[in-house]
């Protein structure tokens, strides 16, 4: 295959100050020291397994973007994230703009060190802000506080970051259209160039599964959805995603990576990868989820082979999450199949209205927005 795509790198850092009870991520509280130093150590080791497993597949790519996950990985230092960036780039070449993302927590001992990450290295920090109202945040089990996040925004502003985003949600517990509205008209006066803003939903293994609390209904959500994604929209901001809205050319090139179905280095407690190999197969890898183990030098946990008849439910389930439209090349260049494989399930998603056609794309619409479910589920295998 000579027409391999970007490729990012992906980075987990587990440790966080306590777990929130609607978080599914792998994210162990925090205990004791945190063992920093060690544990870029093993990133560093991670990487160079997978640079040696997979050179025939990286070679003469740089890296497009890196994003830094968790956790809370603002819980490290500068000097540790300028350790762990350093020598990244001694393993492998950066492009000229690369973009490298930061999760941070908007507490204030860690908004203190934006200038520090910056110099370091990291061009843009996302912040879970998630609300602005000091009892919902409770709720959520944040250890920030409304007028903490509004500081954060005011440290990335003037700390020479190229960009930031900031994570909010709606549909929380009791809450009602007028405080999702307000959350998100606070987040909108603040002017960050990227705003993702989504729906609390209640995953399995949470607190909040085990102990569901009272979540607005689905007409009332609705109503938020609509009246917030105007508020956005008349704010100046694209919706290019699901969940993500951006001032003109300040998307994620990180996230835009994953959906335009890019590939991706993994390292990190339960990281996972994607890489393009030159005959075209394409490999999903993922590794150790537990500190324990992946700090004995257990990275790798599971690796395998995409199987062809997985690969049009693959990449349209990612390409469909943008609302930009597909180009058919695409389709034949990343997964190395012919249109002709998925003429049938095209034809019907036409006449469902899910998606239009041109001769050179494929773009979803309104209706498929609504039915993404049953869109993605054509492509599954028979």
């Amino acid at each position: 295959m000579n027409h391999l795509p970007p490729l990012s790198l992906y980075i987990h850092i587990p440790w966080c100050v306590q777990k929130c009870p609607y978080c599914d991520f792998n994210s162990h509280a925090q205990k004791g020291a945190l063992p920093e130093q060690d544990y870029i150590t093993h990133l560093l080791q991670d990487l160079n397994q997978d640079l040696h497993r997979f050179q025939d597949s990286i070679q003469g790519r740089p890296l497009h973007s890196i994003f830094i996950g968790g956790g809370t990985p603002s819980l490290f230092s500068a000097e540790g994230i300028h350790r762990l960036l350093s020598g990244i780039e001694q393993r492998i070449p950066f492009q000229s703009d690369i973009e490298i993302t930061l999760e941070a927590n908007p507490g204030t001992a860690e908004a203190e060190r934006f200038k520090g990450y910056v110099q370091a290295g990291v061009t843009r920090i996302s912040m879970g802000i998630q609300s602005f109202n000091d009892d919902k945040l409770a709720r959520l089990g944040r250890i920030h506080n409304a007028q903490q996040a509004k500081s954060a925004v005011g440290f990335a502003k003037v700390s020479g970051l190229k960009s930031f985003n900031l994570d909010l949600m709606h549909g929380l517990p009791n809450q009602t259209r007028e405080e999702a509205l307000a959350d998100l008209q606070q987040a909108i006066a603040l002017d960050p160039p990227h705003l993702s803003w989504y729906q609390l939903t209640i995953e399995p293994n949470t607190l909040f599964a085990y102990r569901p609390p009272t979540l607005p209904d689905d007409d009332a959500l609705w109503d938020i959805f609509e009246q917030g994604h105007q508020l956005l929209i008349k704010a100046g901001y694209i919706q290019y995603e699901t969940s993500a809205y951006a001032k003109p050319a300040f998307q994620c090139q990180h996230n835009l990576n994953y959906w335009r179905f890019g590939d991706y280095l993994a390292i990190g407690c339960g990281a996972h990868g994607k890489i393009t190999q030159p005959d075209g197969q394409i490999k999903r890898y993922s590794k150790t989820k537990h500190p324990k183990g992946y700090m004995r030098g257990e990275y790798l946990y599971e690796e395998k082979t995409v199987a062809t008849e997985d690969l049009p439910f693959e990449f349209f389930m990612n390409r469909f999450r943008l609302l930009e439209a597909v180009p058919k090349a695409d389709f034949t260049h990343l997964t190395g199949l012919r249109e002709s494989c998925i003429r049938s399930q095209i034809e019907w998603a036409r006449t469902k209205n899910y998606i239009s056609e041109t001769p050179t794309a494929w773009q979803i619409t309104e209706q498929g927005k609504l039915f993404l479910n049953e869109l993605l589920a054509e492509f599954l295998p028979k």
